[in-house]
């Protein structure tokens, strides 16, 4: 029997949680709590719409251009932004078919290869572990270099949080986010990191508010935590049910975005979810050496690994 177009699919369930996960680059394909929809989800048998639920390595958000200098060695990838921009888009594994290394009721475990390639001559092994608890849904990326020589890497993940039932317009965001980084051009170029207050209606979500009609697709650091060093974003419907998304000081990154398609309210899916993706590093962060700011870029020695997590639940 073939395999689903979104790969082998993994169930796992544990008390009123239920996930399922796609093997087709490790994609979290539905989140529930008592049968109510956590995260944008899609079909089993549907090629996965973009990058949703996907987990991004070995770089996470773009690299403009498709070009990046390391070591003194000049980079081309392939550029793969489906949005009309010549950037290379959330890494090289979104679309492996990964591997089960381990499975119970309530966890799975999948690793793949990123083998050593034009635009990038390194191998990285990802491996992924999903597992259900009390509190929702954790995943932990481990990113683990198997060459030769020295690696950058980031990694993060892909979901578009679901508040409840009405219009994203309606639900309530709330990001514990100082900063902004601001961008020019159609490329997205990064410029540096601002203060959220200076463009406050759009970006300033410190206090939790509705999100209205505004169109974010932005990076944010300067996250404010609680004293386990947690940074949380929280969405809520106006019935009062929500989603929460925790993250630890691995990922001083967020990319939130809005949902906002070509064609907007005719185009299926426009604005039915909100992005929220921590990140190891910044955007275009394998061109640190360009930016006046720390971008979070990970190198790895040989042998040496980078592990991050995050967790959705409900509220």
């Amino acid at each position: 029997m073939a395999a689903p177009a979104s790969g082998t699919p993994y169930a796992i369930a544990y008390g009123a949680y239920t996930a399922e996960i796609a093997s087709v680059g490790a994609s979290l394909r539905t989140l529930r709590h008592d049968g109510r929809d956590l995260v944008l989800g899609f079909d089993v048998d549907e090629v996965r719409p973009g990058f949703r639920g996907t987990t991004l390595a070995p770089w996470p958000n773009r690299i403009v251009d498709g070009v990046y200098t390391f070591a003194g060695e000049r980079y081309e990838t392939p550029r793969t932004d489906g949005g009309g921009r010549a950037n290379a888009l959330h890494g090289l594994a979104s679309w492996l078919d990964y591997d089960v290394v381990a499975q119970d009721a309530a966890s799975v475990t999948l690793a793949a290869v990123i083998v050593p390639q034009t635009g990038y001559p390194w191998r990285i092994r990802v491996e992924t572990t999903y597992a259900l608890a009390d509190d929702g849904l954790t995943q932990s990326v481990t990113l683990t270099n198997e060459s030769a020589d020295a690696a950058p890497v980031g990694t993060g993940p892909h979901p578009y949080l679901v508040a409840g039932p009405a219009p994203l317009d309606e639900w309530e965001f709330e990001l514990p986010a100082a900063q902004v980084l601001e961008i020019a051009g159609e490329q997205m170029v990064p410029v540096g990191p601002r203060a959220v207050t200076d463009e406050a209606d759009r970006f300033d979500r410190r206090a939790r508010r509705a999100l209205g009609d505004v169109q974010i697709d932005h990076a944010f650091t300067g996250l404010e935590r609680d004293g386990d060093e947690v940074a949380t974003v929280r969405v809520l419907d106006p019935s009062g049910v929500g989603v929460q998304m925790t993250w630890g000081p691995e990922c001083p990154w967020v990319q939130v975005y809005t949902g906002d398609l070509p064609g907007g309210a005719s185009t299926p899916g426009n604005r039915a979810g909100i992005a929220v993706e921590p990140m190891t590093c910044g955007p275009d962060a394998f061109n640190a050496a360009t930016y006046a700011y720390d971008t979070g870029l990970r190198v790895l020695e040989p042998g040496a690994a980078l592990t991050a997590s995050w967790r959705i639940g409900a509220i």
